[in-house]
């Protein structure tokens, strides 16, 4: 016989939702159409709850919770839009925007117009920017890190560890603002444990760790995203049957993702499939 899971009712702002037990308030909210906000969050990775954007208020709740990583329940009233809610969110975007470059990252920008957020208020000019202010870190042909754009959401930490790759060739070092995403002892990529899949590329939601070749692009003013086309394939490498997603600019390809929600990848690839491209475009073909 089949289990079935029980379902639990809820309401969200009012209106009444029902899902399976074991579905984060996140997931419920997504199923009843109502946005949230994410960060640290993602579909194919474990929920860390360390970003704080998602929070909503839960009846009965003394302070606001994580929806990524809270379960639904059986009665429970959620308010994902409330006066407390909005706040702590603005609040939120307008602490990570005053610390760190978000100009890559689209989707939290959407989301600070619409909570009204200025992180500009807190700079001033007798107390410089918080920020690292380190060069993007250039150690291959594949990707770069820049750590002037990394909110610390955890990530590429999960992707390179047990949710996906279990390389573990990166971690959080240091505190407070000379925290990073550091390999072991900071020795470069090529000395570390690193095996190049690019997984730490596919979920990072603010450009701090990207393809080289979109780097590149982005310098000499060529990046436009709005002008390229993405086209799913199957990779050639092998037969597992990973799905490709080919993002095309001017009729070459400038990097590669692949859907989260696929079966076989979940979003995740090795190195073949992220990076073994460049066969297609030798720099000796006409």
């Amino acid at each position: 016989m089949t289990d079935i899971e029980t379902p639990v009712s809820l309401t969200i702002d009012g209106r009444e939702v029902s899902v399976p037990a074991g579905t984060s308030i996140h997931k419920a909210c997504e199923s009843a159409g109502i946005e949230t906000p994410t960060l640290c969050w993602a579909e194919n990775l474990t929920p860390v709850s360390v970003c704080r954007v998602c929070v909503v208020e839960v009846e009965g709740a003394r302070a606001l919770v994580p929806s990524c990583a809270r379960p639904a329940e059986e009665g429970m009233a959620v308010e994902t839009d409330s006066e407390r809610v909005r706040h702590s969110r603005k609040m939120v975007l307008e602490f990570l925007g005053s610390g760190v470059d978000l100009s890559q990252a689209t989707d939290l920008a959407a989301w600070i117009d619409h909570y009204g957020a200025e992180p500009d208020r807190y700079d001033q000019p007798e107390v410089p920017a918080q920020r690292i202010s380190e060069q993007p870190k250039i150690q291959d042909d594949l990707y770069i890190r820049d750590y002037d754009k990394c909110v610390l959401c955890y990530k590429c930490v999960e992707a390179c560890g047990d949710d996906a790759q279990h390389t573990f060739a990166i971690a959080v070092s240091g505190r407070g603002f000379d925290a990073r995403i550091s390999t072991e002892f900071d020795v470069t990529l090529p000395e570390s444990a690193c095996v190049y899949c690019g997984n730490c590329i596919g979920v990072c939601p603010t450009g701090a760790i990207q393809f080289k070749t979109e780097f590149d692009m982005r310098n000499a003013g060529d990046w436009r995203p709005e002008e390229q086309d993405v086209t799913t394939t199957v990779c050639s490498f092998c037969g597992v049957g990973c799905n490709l997603e080919l993002h095309t600019q001017d009729d070459k390809i400038v990097k590669v993702t692949s859907p989260a929600d696929h079966s076989v990848t979940h979003g995740h690839l090795c190195i073949k499939g992220r990076f073994g491209w460049q066969y297609v475009q030798p720099p000796t073909r006409r």
